[in-house]
């Protein structure tokens, strides 16, 4: 009881001496703290969280009770544990850092033609409708602030005008860059046949493929939208931040598409959450 009023007292006297940096200051480790949740609840990590919340809690209690020796034990492992978080929590880490090192200017001052990008998602749109009702495969992946340039090496640079034929032709089953990604960036085909990290979720549905896997593991490695093309089903779906969004028509890809990348207003991308938010499929 005596911890537990002189952490009120410490509290009550910091507030008092509250400025207006210190409510930054806590905001700032906030939102890290906050984006860092966000980014281990899309992996194995949060079991992980969950069992050091544990042992924390386990710890605070043993010194409140006095459990000496309990508590004495748990402390020396508290202050080797960081060591050990650093090293389990590494892919985690490695994604959050390459996110923050990759993204580019914000979009705004960056010149990249509308028009551009809207032919590339109307060709695109026509070529998933194509490729669905043949049951081909695809897998589209549309470059946002993160860089996709390592991701594009991985297969073959073409850096071609986006048209429905010519992404026909790269996921025909007999072509040899179809098992592959196609990357589009600032509305061009960079390149093809490139390979993308699996997912690590191990709750997923069991009668999605590879490809499905694949580009859920590039929307949660960074904010790229994927488009997805079932080569057993004909169906169209969507992969966002880890989430994927299935049983698509191509007129809902399109409006997806634009929403995303060429939002007219706030109301057009308030619009497309609500969208995105009801079409969103089990998560598989």
């Amino acid at each position: 009881m005596d911890i537990i009023r002189d952490i009120v007292e410490n509290m009550g006297r910091y507030w008092v001496t509250l400025s207006v940096w210190d409510v930054f200051d806590i905001l700032i480790v906030a939102i890290a703290i906050y984006k860092l949740i966000q980014l281990m609840r899309r992996s194995n990590a949060m079991q992980v969280l969950r069992g050091i919340v544990l042992l924390l809690a386990v710890m605070l209690l043993s010194q409140i009770i006095g459990l000496r020796m309990v508590n004495a034990v748990l402390s020396n492992a508290v202050q080797i544990g960081l060591f050990a978080v650093m090293v389990l929590f590494q892919p985690e880490l490695r994604k959050m850092l390459e996110q923050m090192g990759a993204a580019r200017l914000p979009s705004a001052l960056r010149q990249k033609s509308s028009s551009d990008m809207g032919n590339a998602i109307g060709q695109t749109v026509s070529a998933c409708g194509a490729l669905s009702w043949r049951h081909e495969g695809a897998l589209i992946v549309f470059e946002r602030s993160v860089v996709l340039d390592d991701i594009a090496k991985s297969g073959t640079l073409i850096d071609a005008e986006v048209t429905a034929e010519l992404l026909k032709n790269i996921f025909y089953p007999k072509a040899p860059l179809h098992d592959g990604a196609a990357i589009i960036q600032n509305g061009r085909i960079a390149s093809a046949g490139c390979m993308l990290p699996l997912t690590g979720q191990m709750d997923l549905n069991r009668e999605l493929g590879m490809r499905h896997r694949a580009g859920i593991g590039m929307s949660e490695d960074t904010d790229a939208l994927v488009v997805i093309v079932s080569e057993e089903t004909g169906g169209i779906s969507v992969a966002k931040q880890g989430t994927l969004t299935q049983h698509l028509t191509p007129e809902g890809l399109d409006e997806i598409l634009r929403q995303e990348f060429m939002p007219r207003d706030e109301d057009a991308q308030r619009g497309f959450s609500r969208l995105f938010g009801r079409a969103r499929g089990k998560k598989s």
